[in-house]
């Protein structure tokens, strides 16, 4: 009887094991060892703020084309080697880097004033240092430009309307609260609009930029974006979560050229604090001259060579190594800072993810790799290229061989804030999967399931294409107020714990995913694309 009885119990432990099991069968392989190593190592020998200061600090800004990026691709390169990863590079076309070589400018008259400024990207220089009047122009039609004509050769140009500078009484930092974590995990009410930043049309910019060069004006200054607050279109999602954005020196600095060779030539263009320029507006308007000596020297680096680059660094995978889970994040930034937050901290944190894989011994099942993108910055460049070549043509969808073998894209782009779920992007047939590893990670404040879709990143060339491509939900603490494509993304602003977590958790879904006995699931195609396989 009670050998009758034990062999009962095994039945319906293993019944039940199995009704339980049904919907994540993908998900038996994972060693529980595996994972409590990953959080000792993670959180007790982290190497990922380390590797935050060296590219930011020594390497930082990574303009793409530039030698600043090509030497911290060295060094990154070095340091996966030196883990035992395998390393390789994939170059793809880009068009000039840029770099700035020096920048002073100050109000000299009517009182001294040194300016808060950085040059756009892809500008020309001053050709030396400069004294220059400041005029105001209207640059509303062609017909207010005209009247302008004659008068302008030799002047730097304030070519914007005085803006309001408020109180920062908004939200500063970002920390996801229960509200947001629950808007989140609904689905979409529809596409949030993003605010006007205040310019004109791409053609009335471009006949102001060919009139100020045949007048022979010597820098435009500007004060930036009409842009005070961040809604939710700009962040990625379709989640409304309102920042202020600061000024106060902060400046978001944009490209003010291209980067194509042979483009057409743009005067010599700077963003300044909109306090330093409202100061010279109101000074104008009394009647009073305003001078500004400037200097602004900069170089454009020639595709000799493809100037863009791929780093690609492999965990070799066991039984199914030809196979892969992929952790990705932009290698580049923008120009005006050291591009700490955007993006050497999600850099650090997959490239620490692999590291702890590595020192635990993990021994994933598929092969986990290391994706870090050159170009993002100007339209996701080297994750569209590494998915055509390898993947699929993301015009037609027609797949290639590969194709099969990725079972899921992770990405970090959303600043330095812990990671707090993950947008799931319509696959509903993966949430199962990420509810059950998040039930291991709600110590660490893993709990949402986004049910929206994010845009902007490097997820998107590899969803596009039918791969399950994934951009985590992370708090964006000073992200969108302070340091996106701003003159202050630097080390200092990145959070020292949520960094680790970052690491951490990612590593946790690479190797879940890498464990699995199938791939991840997929979603449907649209019938428009599932026409072209």
């Amino acid at each position: 009887m009670r050998d009758a009885c034990r062999s009962l119990l095994r039945f319906v432990t293993v019944a039940a094991t199995i009704l339980v099991a049904a919907p994540l069968s993908h998900a038996q392989r994972s060693d529980p060892d595996v994972l409590r190593a990953i959080r000792e190592e993670g959180f007790r020998r982290s190497e990922a703020l380390e590797i935050v200061s060296w590219l930011s600090d020594v390497y930082g800004p990574r303009v793409t084309g530039t030698p600043a990026i090509e030497a911290a691709g060295e060094w990154a390169a070095d340091r996966m080697r030196s883990w035992g990863l395998r390393v390789s590079e994939e170059r793809f076309a880009y068009g000039r880097g840029w770099s700035l070589e020096r920048f002073h400018a100050h109000m000299v008259e009517p009182q001294v004033m040194p300016i808060i400024g950085y040059p756009r990207a892809w500008t020309p220089g001053t050709s030396g240092t400069v004294s220059a009047e400041v005029v105001r122009v209207d640059v509303t039609s062609r017909a207010a430009l005209e009247r302008h004509r004659g008068r302008l050769r030799g002047k730097i140009v304030l070519a914007q309307e005085p803006r309001d500078v408020g109180l920062l009484d908004g939200d500063l930092v970002l920390r996801m609260d229960d509200r947001l974590l629950e808007e989140a995990a609904r689905p979409a009410r529809g596409r949030s609009r993003q605010a006007s930043s205040g310019g004109s049309g791409p053609q009335l910019q471009n006949h102001v930029q060919a009139f100020f060069l045949e007048e022979g004006v010597v820098a435009v200054l500007d004060r930036g974006s009409d842009l005070a607050r961040v809604g939710g279109a700009p962040l990625g999602s379709d989640l409304v979560w309102p920042t202020q954005r600061t000024d106060g020196g902060t400046l978001f600095v944009g490209p003010g050229g291209s980067r194509a060779t042979g483009a057409r030539e743009v005067v010599p263009a700077v963003t300044i604090a909109v306090e330093h320029y409202n100061r010279m507006i109101r000074i104008l308007e009394k009647g009073l001259p305003v001078t500004v000596e400037i200097d602004i020297r900069t170089r454009f680096h020639d595709e000799v060579r493809p100037n863009g680059f791929n780093l690609l660094a492999d965990l070799p995978g066991t039984d199914l190594a030809d196979e892969v889970v992929i952790l990705g994040a932009h290698f580049d930034s923008t120009h005006a800072s050291t591009g700490a937050t955007d993006n050497a901290a999600g850099v650090a944190a997959m490239m620490e993810a692999a590291r702890i894989l590595q020192a635990v011994d993990a021994r994933p099942r598929r092969t986990i790799r290391v994706a870090l993108w050159g170009g993002e910055e100007e339209g996701l460049l080297g994750s569209r290229e590494y998915v055509r070549r390898h993947y699929a043509d993301p015009r037609t969808t027609a797949r290639r061989p590969d194709h099969a073998k990725v079972s899921a894209y992770y990405n970090l782009d959303n600043g330095a804030g812990r990671i707090r779920g993950i947008w799931l992007q319509g696959n509903t047939a993966a949430a199962p999967l990420f509810e059950a590893w998040m039930r291991d990670l709600g110590d660490l404040g893993v709990t949402t399931i986004g049910r929206r879709s994010t845009r902007g990143t490097d997820h998107l060339p590899f969803d596009v294409v039918g791969i399950p491509g994934f951009q985590f939900i992370q708090d964006r603490l000073e992200y969108n107020s302070r340091t996106h494509h701003s003159n202050m993304d630097f080390y200092d602003r990145v959070q020292r714990d949520d960094l680790l977590q970052m690491a951490v958790v990612s590593a946790v879904f690479a190797y879940r995913t890498a464990m699995l006995d199938e791939r991840l699931p997929r979603k449907p195609l649209p019938a428009n694309r599932r026409r072209a396989q």
